[in-house]
């Protein structure tokens, strides 16, 4: 490999050969399995999705009833590990509480039998279970309660909802969210999803994989923006600062949170379904004055920036949707966490499928033939 090969960050060089998720950038299409997201979000469900992205088909009705009640039976948590959640202290971020949670499941549940197809089903089941009750569960650890336990007669949105506000949802809400962890299921090669086929490519277990994919979402170059979307939209205040706000943020070349995508050059698709479902939450729960300086930014920015192909990503109007929800800002990562171990888990079994671990080579930059100095020489 020669220097004028090197790629920084390795944009735009193919790592793997799938089947799972397709993007056309250009025309603003998002596929899983073949199956358009605009589809899925409107039929199907965030259980019967996962059910696509990680078994190739879509399910049978016998099929699916089966999928959700495993999942059902497997929503609780060790008491084992909620101890330990109690011991995280409560200004730690949550993601660091998830990643720590989901690794932890490995030393209960990890035998690495992964060419037995029961085992890798029971990981699966357990891993799209239990994250939401973590998620949930350190939510209300931190504020000094006890978890509010599962409850089967709900299903697995508005379960997750419930456990976090300890109320049964309003079934609006609670079919918004499940569209939302649709749209948040898999989207290609991410930084999070490479990260999980690497680890999986060592053949270590599925809890490992999903905590390092975890690990890398935390980051704030790949999730995290929608809270910081709410924080850059708390800081315009009103529509009637917009246009100074925007003429001072592209004078300093600063980053506008939600705009812009390494894939997408026209508005993605699953942000246009979020307006949508956004519009839905506050004509039934009420008005967000965030959503009006939102819809004034978009339409700046694409007057000023769209011939550039800077438009809303997924993550621009994410952040009012969970907000309506009563979900606070920095679990916004987390629910996306939930809805992407979907598409990791579809991403390490198709990497078992045909394994190879992953050796990229390097281009060193360093000194050559240096001579050892000894330390009482430096």
């Amino acid at each position: 490999m020669t220097v004028c090969e090197y790629k920084p960050g390795l944009e735009g060089i193919p790592a793997a050969q799938s089947s799972i998720s397709y993007v056309d950038g250009k025309q603003g299409i998002l596929e899983y399995r073949g199956i358009r997201i605009e589809d899925l979000a409107e039929k199907s469900t965030f259980l019967e999705t996962s059910y696509l992205l990680i078994w190739g088909t879509l399910p049978t009705k016998e099929e699916l009833e089966a999928f959700e009640s495993e999942i059902r039976y497997h929503r609780r948590i060790k008491y084992r590990i909620r101890d330990m959640m109690k011991c995280f202290p409560e200004t730690g971020h949550p993601m660091d509480a998830l990643q720590a949670s989901a690794a932890a499941l490995g030393l209960f549940y990890s035998r690495r039998a992964l060419d037995n197809p029961a085992y890798i089903r029971e990981a699966v089941v357990r891993l799209l279970a239990k994250i939401p009750t973590m998620v949930a569960a350190f939510q209300l650890m931190r504020k000094g309660n006890d978890p509010v336990r599962p409850r089967d007669d709900l299903d697995y949105s508005a379960n997750f909802l419930y456990m976090l506000n300890e109320r049964e949802p309003d079934p609006l809400a609670a079919r918004i969210f499940d569209v939302c962890l649709t749209l948040h299921a898999e989207h290609t090669m991410n930084a999070s999803t490479f990260s999980a086929r690497v680890t999986a490519s060592t053949l270590t277990d599925p809890y490992a994989v999903v905590a390092s994919a975890v690990g890398t979402l935390a980051g704030p170059l790949h999730g995290g923006a929608n809270e910081e979307v709410i924080t850059m939209l708390e800081e315009i205040g009103s529509v009637a600062n917009v246009s100074a706000w925007l003429e001072d943020a592209l004078q300093r070349k600063a980053k506008i949170m939600g705009f812009g995508h390494r894939v997408y050059k026209v508005k993605d698709p699953r942000a246009t379904i979020l307006q949508n479902l956004a519009e839905q939450l506050f004509e039934k729960f009420g008005h967000d004055k965030y959503y009006d300086i939102a819809v004034e930014l978009e339409r700046a920015l694409e007057e000023k920036l769209g011939e550039k192909g800077i438009y809303p990503n997924v993550d621009f109007y994410s952040g009012l949707v969970y907000r309506k929800m009563g979900i606070p800002t920095d679990l916004f990562t987390p629910v996306f966490a939930i809805a992407r171990v979907a598409g990791w888990l579809a991403h390490w079994k198709e990497q078992l499928g045909e394994n190879r671990i992953y050796r990229p080579t390097q281009i060193y930059k360093g000194s050559r033939e240096a001579d050892y100095l000894p330390i009482e020489q430096r």
